[in-house]
């Protein structure tokens, strides 16, 4: 039997969202949680805050010098954010600015000495605490979890490799 107009009217029992079994907020809230665990290894000991990090991790994974917009982009952070991390670096003379060979009237951004030397520094112990966030998974497990995040990376067009990211100027 067809629905009749009453039956169409009727309002539906509104769907409730579960939120904590919700993927994005899942995914955001996890990221929140590693960021936070991670700043623990440069905050105290080197004085970083998380956007400085990110500068700091996004200009010492690549081979060439980069844009600000080009880390806000990576990094997913609003470039007024970048901006005040990309000053303070400079100031503390972890970066420099150096001129873009294609444009002149462009400066792009690259470690100093003192930067590089501060990266080498602190990537071990990132690694070595990223190892202790994933010791709750199995070695497939931390397979199979870097597998799925990189279809779902994919199916949003992210790239996925720093020779991706070394090839391409807007991320």
């Amino acid at each position: 039997m067809a629905a009749g107009p009453q039956e169409d009217s009727v309002p539906k029992k509104a769907t409730r969202l579960d939120l904590l079994k919700f993927v994005p907020f899942q995914l955001n809230r996890l990221a929140a949680e590693v960021s936070s665990a991670l700043s623990a290894e440069y905050a105290a000991r080197y004085g970083l805050d998380i956007p400085e990090w990110r500068v700091l991790a996004t200009l010492g994974f690549r081979h060439e010098p980069c844009s600000a917009q080009y880390v806000a982009d990576c990094t997913r952070t609003h470039k007024s954010t970048i901006s005040r991390a990309v000053t303070s670096l400079l100031k503390r003379q972890i970066i420099e600015r150096v001129e873009n060979a294609d444009d002149r009237r462009e400066f792009r951004l690259q470690l100093t000495g003192k930067g590089a030397a501060l990266y080498e520094e602190l990537i071990p112990r990132l690694l070595r605490r990223e190892q202790e966030i994933l010791s709750c998974l199995s070695a497939q497990e931390r397979r199979d979890f870097a597998r799925l995040l990189g279809k779902i990376e994919a199916s949003l067009d992210l790239v996925q490799t720093s020779e991706e990211a070394d090839a391409k100027e807007a991320y």
